[in-house]
């Protein structure tokens, strides 16, 4: 009898356990996805994105994993190819997605997401593999850079945002003899240096009619424009700090928001940390005024498709990750990218609310170039924005020349591109 009754109170207390996980809305027969990302800066505001996203798909779950930028691409190869690996994961553009189709690692989404509609095909070249042309990720954003600088330090020092280059090194000289650092530039993160060297002198070289060029073998990166545009950095580094390859880019975007720097050159994507590390920040963005002997005679707005979301093709749950695949298609995500990422969404017709925002991609709409080595030369090894990352460290350094450094980027490039 007194096994009998254990049985019944057992009974008992997993119907009452069972509806009370009815009434609280239990998670237990949800599915959960796995979301993996490359910026840790990020997940707050995933986590909130993704509940209007839980809210109307109430039996998937997402969780978002995010690593260290820099060691992402290493961590996601090997996540791949094992257990635990993620069932969405963010994917680089261009070339660097490159290398996962050719594992077999994603599932093609041209006939599997029929949101991909809502994306211009510029914007899906990010994500289209080079060999097939099949699209493997949604985009999630268009990266720009440009030159943040902070208006009231502008203003203490009667500085208007220059229209010419003179007028930029005139007003990086009266920053220097107060006593602040005019660009805050990070070495140590040698992604960067590429990023610099176009965002201040891609007109030198001619913007998109040298990417025609180059692409067409009518030029190569030891023509003396391009030259030319490498050294710009070499004439603009006594303004930078004197401690630049010490310095990442987490450090230097502190040096700017804290005041110690009155300009950064940074990406569209760097809004929401700088506005996080000091909120009263009063920003203004502008673009690098050609400097001397530019080909091109306006300023021009770098900007690139920079991320997207692919599936994982060994993914158990395939279905719920298609239809998270599905929801970043549209229209409400891609408000919550422009407005809570504040980042540029690909979607169409979504603005973003922020001002600033706003500034760039209209910049960038009346005047485009592209992040040359990442959106072009990233197809084979080794990659452009590597070699032009290494040879402008060593020419801010002093230990190479510009003519140096391009012959190199040559050198390397001719070892796998073919006009």
């Amino acid at each position: 009898m007194r096994t009998r009754t254990g049985f019944a109170v057992l009974a008992l207390v997993a119907a009452l356990a069972s509806a009370a996980c009815t009434a609280t809305g239990s998670t237990d027969d949800r599915t959960t996805l796995s979301l993996w990302s490359w910026r840790p800066e990020d997940v707050a505001a995933y986590e909130q994105i993704l509940d209007t996203f839980h809210d109307a798909h109430p039996d998937i779950r997402v969780e978002v994993k995010a690593y260290k930028s820099t060691e992402y691409n290493t961590i996601l190869s090997t996540g791949l190819t094992r257990a635990g690996g993620p069932d969405v994961m963010q994917l680089r553009a261009y070339g660097g997605l490159q290398p996962l189709i050719d594992a077999g690692d994603l599932v093609p989404l041209d006939d599997r997401v029929t949101g991909l509609a809502n994306f211009e095909k510029s914007s899906l070249d990010g994500a289209r593999g080079k060999k097939d042309g099949k699209v493997y990720g949604v985009p999630l954003e268009m990266s720009t850079f440009q030159i943040y600088y902070d208006k009231d330090v502008f203003a203490k020092h009667q500085i208007e945002p220059p229209a010419t280059w003179e007028q930029m090194l005139a007003a990086a000289r009266t920053l220097q003899g107060a006593g602040i650092t005019p660009f805050a530039t990070a070495g140590k993160d040698t992604w960067l240096l590429p990023l610099y060297a176009d965002m201040f002198a891609a007109t030198r070289y001619g913007g998109p009619a040298f990417e025609k060029k180059v692409l067409a073998g009518d030029v190569t990166f030891t023509d003396p424009a391009y030259v030319a545009a490498l050294d710009v950095l070499n004439q603009l580094k006594s303004f930078f700090p004197k401690d630049m390859m010490a310095l990442g880019e987490t450090d230097v975007q502190t040096l700017f928001a804290t005041g110690k720097a009155a300009m950064i050159p940074e990406g569209s994507f760097a809004l929401a940390p700088l506005k996080t590390i000091n909120p009263k920040l009063n920003l203004g963005v502008f673009n690098a005024p050609p400097p001397p002997g530019a080909v091109v005679t306006e300023p021009l707005q770098v900007g690139w498709v920079d991320a997207s979301y692919g599936l994982n093709a060994t993914s158990e749950h395939q279905e719920e990750a298609l239809q998270l695949l599905q929801w970043m298609t549209t229209a409400e995500f891609g408000q919550q990218v422009a407005d809570t990422l504040k980042q540029v969404s690909l979607v169409k017709g979504v603005q973003p609310a922020d001002p600033l925002l706003a500034d760039m991609v209209a910049a960038y709409r009346a005047a485009p170039t592209p992040y040359l080595m990442l959106v072009d030369f990233r197809y084979g090894t080794p990659l452009g924005s590597d070699l032009q990352a290494a040879g402008l460290q060593k020419m801010l350094l002093g230990q190479q020349t510009a003519a140096e450094v391009a012959a190199d980027i040559q050198a390397g490039i001719s070892q796998w591109f073919r006009p």
